[in-house]
């Protein structure tokens, strides 16, 4: 599998091809994917960045099993992948808002990566599921120790423990998808959410983000008396002051990121 890798107009895109068979133990797959993720946290032109794959079949379908890679689930578990599945699933240094545009099967690390987006747009077509248990494995690259922090309990033991496929309707209903589409209408829907984030200030997103990932295991007081280096930056920025000027002035604003 290779990754395409685009920005324009402050939005990255980033699209896995032939994304029914990624391999995820493929170490050229994945330092691929590590660059492009660093590469993103080290530019400040990229306000949104969006995740999809190649073609209607599959956003990503997890680990190539067809294929196999030499290794057993236990040399894959011990392995070192500190960013979990395609280095994004609990990737906690990219302070850009990622969405996930999902056009088809979205399995196993495939799920795990959409687990670590930030909002989820899915075709009606989109099936969703964790069906390492059925075949002697287990979701051991964010799966297990995401999908429960996310939604509620009996709900995330029945994706993982049932290994069934869900419907993007069900998993809108269980709060992992923010919207369901035709899958014709996929590329408008995405693209209202891109225009509706490039509009906020540059800064702003960052920070809120960099302060999420970074709170998230502190109590609310703890995590409203952190100062994250983004936070502090946006709050000192000329951005801080043109945002109120614009709003004052009933016109669009005009950041400059800094």
């Amino acid at each position: 599998m290779s990754v395409g890798f685009s920005v324009a107009d402050r939005v990255a895109r980033v699209t896995l091809d032939r994304p029914e068979r990624m391999n995820a133990v493929d170490a050229a797959t994945e330092q691929e994917l590590e660059t492009i993720w660093r590469e993103i946290e080290a530019r400040d032109d990229i306000s949104c960045v969006v995740l999809t794959g190649a073609g209607e079949r599959a956003f990503c379908a997890g680990a190539d099993l067809k294929g196999g890679s030499g290794s057993s689930g236990l040399d894959y578990w011990a392995a070192s992948r500190v960013n979990g599945f395609g280095g994004l699933a609990f990737r906690r240094s990219l302070d850009v808002p990622v969405i996930a545009r999902v056009n088809g099967f979205a399995l196993g690390g495939g799920f795990e990566m959409v687990l670590g987006c930030d909002i989820v747009i899915a075709a009606q077509t989109a099936r969703f599921g964790l069906p390492e248990a059925r075949v002697g494995r287990m979701p051991l690259d964010g799966g297990m120790v995401l999908l429960q922090r996310k939604i509620a309990f009996n709900r995330a033991m029945a994706v993982m423990l049932t290994g069934r496929q869900f419907s993007a309707a069900e998993m809108a209903g269980f709060g992992v998808v923010n919207e369901v589409v035709p899958a014709i209408e996929l590329d408008a829907a995405v693209d209202r959410w891109v225009a509706d984030i490039v509009a906020c200030a540059p800064l702003s997103l960052r920070a809120i983000k960099q302060t999420v990932n970074r709170t998230g295991h502190l109590s609310p007081a703890e995590a409203q008396a952190l100062r994250t280096p983004a936070l502090v930056k946006a709050l000192q920025s000329e951005d801080a002051l043109e945002g109120v000027a614009a709003f004052q002035q009933k016109r669009a604003p005009v950041w400059r990121g800094r």
